[in-house]
């Protein structure tokens, strides 16, 4: 729950002096469209489905629209797409959705039946079934399985795909939620087993226990069969935390950690040991993050240097703690160093088999994996797993109770793989092997730099037609997050490939600064009034494009979500000469009110907030919202959002269109009415979106 939060940028949440600062700003300025802010407003609605009607009637018409969705149906509903495993008690379980299971089923089958080529799943619980039966529109949002049988799991149900979640014990022994078994109503909330009687639960407790920005930050123990009103305070954070969730941590020797995380800002976090005297603050640099437990030893992500025990480990780094030293002296750490980051490396994914840890990294970019063995004395031994260059790689699943994990390996030109691991011996053996899903033999996938305003050299991947001429012809499509320290590396898209690539486009990855890609120093370039390293190193780029001849304005578009889509938003106003078509999805753009809207007080840590008057002045620099003038010649962008998007919002998306209509300038707006932050929530919806969107580029890049 609290990784998915951090991944949907989650941060500082603001003082109550905002709303009065706020009243200010729109007393000097007063905003036109702020009625498209009430999401469920009839006249909002209403205004929604009109400008739906607007873009399905010119979309949806183009002669290749039918073909587009027909490809893009028939990939994201594939029955041989790779079935993305968990390990629960020794068996591989996987979610699944397809044409006969929309809302999905939860399905079960051996170690050994699942490296055959076709497994016998059997179904464990199943949405659609479940929807059906209780009238509901329920979603699939995980599960936390109680160790070490891992029989009673809570289920995370959302309500059309939105982050707030019904929690809902469930016995994947007898396949049917537990008769008086816990059950925690709607909320944004997290919880864990705190034994096999009682959870420990943050969520809205009622009035004055979320924070501004719409995350619990009061933490409570939960006993079986007792009401909510019942609950026994644990922890209680403050108001203007981001959110206050709890954490468990096991490992395959049975060292079992409960702790309470509190996100005082998006990037800074304490860590607190619950025990028999109450949580026990660890003397954690608050930049800094847990990533699991192994041989009683505590992993710690490190996103700034630290000072311990009379030496310094450096930004980027992995490190240990001794459990037990740490539970008895919490104020006085003694780290040892797992994994130092290079100049050009960035510390990946971290997982835990039973014995074993694995590690996945960048260097340049470019997909790494080891298998790091605890010693005596704090040290560790390392075995380099080999995987192809110019890829990513990622931990799919790790099972704590042997020395199973599976790893998915991919390209851009290259279908996914997926490997069991075997963590003792350092092997891998392919055992799930995507088909491929477009032909890919006529492109090339090349890295390379381009310089930013400033001098820094900055990384892209460009995917191109083999034979592809350097005279600015090359109908491209420039993507990019630059945001939250997310590193953006190679991935294998069906879609991308059979709608775009396959049909002669190019596809280009910028890694701009505020990603992740070379450590925490790369992400806080770009923090706050620095923004605009982020914005010149994506025009930099599109320079370079331009200036190769891979491309030119005429062929050149862009795409970016949700943070991302605030990128699409500055690029369209502050360089409307550079492109042809702008696609904003999901999107933050009106950077005056962002605090207001949905999570938006989350993001202070990443954004500024307008309650700093040099931040202020920044974020209205930039603002697209605010920044879109009256004749200027901007490109006929594509804009959408969902209705039940309780992260970012429709509303940023709503009034971008809406002002722009004001200028009399041309757009397409579109909202899916599911799906929360995503392209939607059931199949269907996801493969039409993708086709709107490359009806949209074929038809102002490559006509």
């Amino acid at each position: 729950m609290i990784r998915s939060l951090r991944g949907a940028a989650c941060a500082a949440a603001l003082s109550l002096v905002l709303t009065a600062h706020g009243a200010a700003v729109a007393a000097e300025a007063p905003d036109p469209f702020l009625w498209l802010e009430d999401v469920d407003d009839t006249r909002a609605l209403d205004w929604v489905r009109a400008e739906n009607a607007k873009t399905q009637g010119v979309l949806e018409q183009d002669p290749r629209y039918a073909t587009l969705y027909r490809d893009a149906l028939a990939i994201t509903q594939a029955k041989d797409r790779l079935p993305m495993p968990a390990f629960v008690a020794g068996q591989v379980y996987n979610f699944w959705q397809d044409a006969e299971h929309v809302h999905g089923i939860w399905r079960r089958t051996t170690l050994a039946d699942y490296r055959q080529p076709a497994p016998s799943w059997t179904t464990v619980l199943d949405l659609d079934a479940l929807s059906a039966a209780e009238h509901g529109n329920w979603f699939w949002h995980g599960a936390e399985c109680l160790r070490p049988a891992e029989r009673l799991c809570l289920v995370s149900l959302s309500e059309g795909g939105e982050d707030a979640v019904t929690l809902r014990e469930f016995d994947t022994g007898t396949g049917h939620f537990v008769d008086g078994g816990f059950v925690l109503p709607k909320s944004k909330q997290g919880a864990v087993w705190a034994g096999a009687d009682a959870l420990l639960v943050a969520r809205d407790w009622g009035a004055g226990t979320m924070t501004a920005s719409g995350y619990p930050f009061v933490v409570k123990q939960l006993a079986r069969g007792a009401p909510l009103t019942a609950a026994r305070e644990v922890y209680r954070g403050r108001p203007d935390d981001v959110f206050v969730f709890p954490l468990a941590l096991e490992d395959g020797a049975g060292h079992r950690a409960l702790i309470v995380e509190r996100a005082v800002s998006f990037f800074e976090h304490e860590h607190r040991l619950v025990g028999p005297g109450g949580p026990a603050l660890l003397a954690l640099p608050r930049k800094s993050d847990l990533e699991g437990l192994v041989d009683g030893r505590l992993l710690v992500r490190l996103n700034e240097s630290w000072t311990a025990a009379g030496r310094t480990l450096p930004a980027g780094a992995l490190v240990a703690l001794d459990l037990a030293a740490a539970e008895a002296d919490p104020a006085h750490l003694k780290p040892t160093l797992v994994f130092r980051p290079g100049p050009r490396s960035a510390l990946g994914e971290v997982a835990v088999t039973r014995g074993h840890l694995i590690l996945t990294s960048t260097e340049n970019v470019r997909g790494r994996a080891a298998i790091y063995t605890p010693g005596p004395g704090g040290r560790w031994s390392v075995r380099t797993l080999a995987v192809p260059d110019m890829s990513a790689v990622d931990v799919a699943a790790a099972d704590l109770s042997s020395e199973a994990a599976v790893i998915g390996i991919r390209g851009f030109l290259t279908p996914s793989t997926l490997s069991l691991v075997d963590a003792a011996a350092a092997t891998l053996e392919p055992v799930k092997a995507l088909p491929a899903q477009f032909d890919a033999s006529r492109h090339v996938v090349e890295q390379r730099e381009a310089v930013s305003t400033d001098g820094t050299r900055v990384p892209y991947f460009i995917v191109r037609p083999r034979e592809q001429r350097a005279d600015g012809s090359g109908p491209t499509i420039l993507n990019a997050y630059g945001g939250f320290q997310v590193s953006r590396t190679p991935t294998y898209s069906g879609t991308l490939g059979k709608l775009w690539l396959e049909r002669g486009g190019t596809f280009v990855l910028a890694n701009i600064r505020g990603g992740g890609e070379f450590g925490p120093a790369w992400h806080e370039a770009g923090l706050k009034t620095h923004r605009q390293r982020i914005f010149d190193d994506f025009a930099a780029v599109a320079r370079d494009l331009i200036r190769r001849g891979v491309t030119s304005p005429r062929r050149l578009g862009i795409e970016g979500g949700s943070n991302g889509g605030l990128l699409m938003g500055v690029e369209m106003t502050q360089h409307p000469e550079l492109w042809r078509a702008v696609d904003i999805q999901v999107p933050l753009l009106d950077m005056l009110r962002y605090e207001q809207i949905a999570a938006g007080p989350s993001w202070v840590g990443e954004y500024g907030s307008v309650s700093v008057p040099a931040e202020r002045a920044f974020l209205e620099r930039i603002s697209p919202y605010q920044q879109l003038k009256q004749g200027v010649d901007y490109p006929l962008p594509l804009i959408w959002t969902t209705t039940r998007d309780d992260r970012v919002g429709p509303q940023h998306a709503r009034k971008f269109a809406a002002r722009l209509a004001a200028l009399g300038r041309p757009y397409y707006y579109y909202e899916v009415i599911e799906g929360g932050h995503a392209a939607g929530a059931k199949l269907e919806e996801k493969a039409h979106t993708a086709a709107l969107e490359m009806v949209y580029f074929t038809r102002r890049l490559m006509d």
